[in-house]
């Protein structure tokens, strides 16, 4: 790849990170910037990267060779600006990450829902079993201990992003698709939009590679890919890899799996939900495919930890469990909340953050019918993501339309409020579940201390609901 100095500007982003700590360990020199400093920029220091808080011209330092951006960088950025005013090549994440594919047979892992743990089990399945995978992932994997690790195989396996269109730079050997759905209507504004894109990202993959997609998804199943081997999986008759869901209690789902109506045996896995059975089906299509058996493959699968946020357990006290998530689409929601009510709660408290303006404008309406499981939902304020307010958009939107559909549902603003609020509210038997791709979680972190000390309810994390 051209030049040895990387600066990243918005170096703190998930699939950032993850970009700049594998040209670490590749041995390139990594600099970057971002907005508010963090774990994840302490751990890329640690690993010899060079990071500044806040955006400014002198971060580009005599000597970088290459400037690479992210979708939630504005063109305006004074860093961006002067990188083309000295002339440096610069490129968006997607495009890097494609330079770093070419270097490999890359897997890359695309879909409106479940990528991220899609990507996290075929990493594990292929690690295991001794194939040392380079992996470039979006979430912080239990089983690695981060979102990136470099690996001496020859694959790479890399969560892709169809939300910008930057997954239409890859040249995959293998094309994970887990399904389609009416997100990022910002870019694409139509469903058709998105679905077009989904077929050029098809008509990228190698010539001597194939496309593993679920086969439960209407939209994918329409596209019907031509011209290159395609391998289905889910729970529908008619797919190559089909799981029937036998056992789920608690956080424990077991199913058995056939090929093409041949037995291939039990899948039991310790992340609960019907959909993280579709996710481990791709896993089980890849791995038999690159020649692994399927014992091989289910024996990881069912020691496979999870990835942070994704339904994970922060405490439970005085018999009130805490659970976060990073759901953020109705679609994600629908599914995590019969995960959670799963669990038999005496009753199931959501407290939800909207992600983005553009996505609470586009899907308020399926948002409103997206907690019908749930007993009490809090909506509190919209984190942007780097967007710009919309007028007239606010989380009030969704409350209206939550209690459009007779949901019991309240509005708080501050932090402070929900922790005190549900500080008071709940009692032995309760599961309250946290939901959003912002920074939500810091509620359940932080009920869990008041929980710890009822006496004091001390904001531990400071937060502000802005990103």
């Amino acid at each position: 790849m051209p030049g040895q100095w990387y600066h990243f500007v918005g170096i703190g982003g998930a699939g950032m990170s993850a970009l700049a700590k594998i040209l670490l360990a590749q041995g390139y020199r990594v600099s970057g910037s971002d907005l508010a400093d963090s774990k994840i920029l302490q751990r890329l220091r640690n690993e010899g990267a060079e990071v500044f808080i806040g955006h400014a011209p002198e971060n580009l330092q005599e000597g970088v060779g290459v400037v690479v951006f992210s979708s939630a960088v504005p063109p305006s950025n004074v860093e961006l600006k002067e990188a083309q005013k000295k002339g440096l090549p610069v490129i968006s994440r997607g495009e890097l990450l494609a330079q770093i594919m070419k270097q490999y047979k890359g897997i890359a892992v695309v879909g409106a829902h479940g990528k991220t743990t899609t990507s996290s089990m075929i990493s594990f399945v292929l690690y295991r079993n001794g194939f040392d995978p380079t992996i470039i992932i979006g979430g912080e994997v239990n089983d690695i201990g981060g979102n990136a690790a470099l690996g001496s195989g020859e694959y790479l396996v890399a969560e892709a992003d169809e939300s910008d269109g930057s997954f239409l730079h890859l040249e995959p050997y293998i094309a994970v698709i887990t399904n389609i759905d009416n997100d990022h209507l910002d870019y694409y504004r139509t469903i058709e939009e998105i679905e077009k894109a989904f077929r050029t990202f098809i008509e990228g993959v190698r010539p001597d590679g194939f496309v593993v997609m679920c086969g439960d998804d209407p939209r994918l199943r329409s596209i019907n890919p031509q011209g290159v081997e395609v391998i289905t999986y889910g729970f529908h008759e008619d797919v190559d890899f089909r799981a029937e869901l036998i056992f789920q209690e608690g956080l424990r789902t077991e199913a058995v799996v056939t090929y093409r109506d041949h037995p291939l045996g039990r899948l039991r896995l310790s992340v609960p939900g019907a959909h993280n059975i579709q996710n481990a089906l791709a896993a089980v299509a890849v791995g038999i495919r690159l020649g692994l058996h399927f014992p091989e493959i289910a024996r990881a699968l069912a020691d496979f930890r999870g990835v942070q946020r994704r339904f994970q357990e922060i405490a439970c006290l005085n018999g009130i469990k805490i659970i976060d998530d990073y759901a953020h689409h109705p679609t994600e929601i629908k599914a995590l909340l019969e995960v959670a009510q799963a669990l038999r709660p005496s009753r199931l408290i959501v407290v939800f953050q909207p992600h983005r303006y553009t996505r609470t404008l586009f899907l308020q309406e399926q948002f409103g019918t997206a907690f019908q499981r749930a007993d009490l939902v809090i909506v509190t304020d919209i984190y942007p993501a780097g967007e710009k307010p919309i007028p007239g958009v606010s989380a009030e939107l969704i409350t209206r339309e939550i209690k459009k559909n007779g949901q019991p549902v309240i509005y708080l603003h501050q932090m402070q409020e929900i922790v005190e609020f549900l500080a008071e509210e709940c009692r032995p038997g309760d599961l309250v579940l946290t939901v959003g791709a912002g920074d939500i979680w810091r509620v359940g972190k932080n009920l869990a201390e008041n929980l710890k000390n009822p006496y004091s309810c001390v904001e531990k994390v400071p937060w502000t609901g802005k990103n």
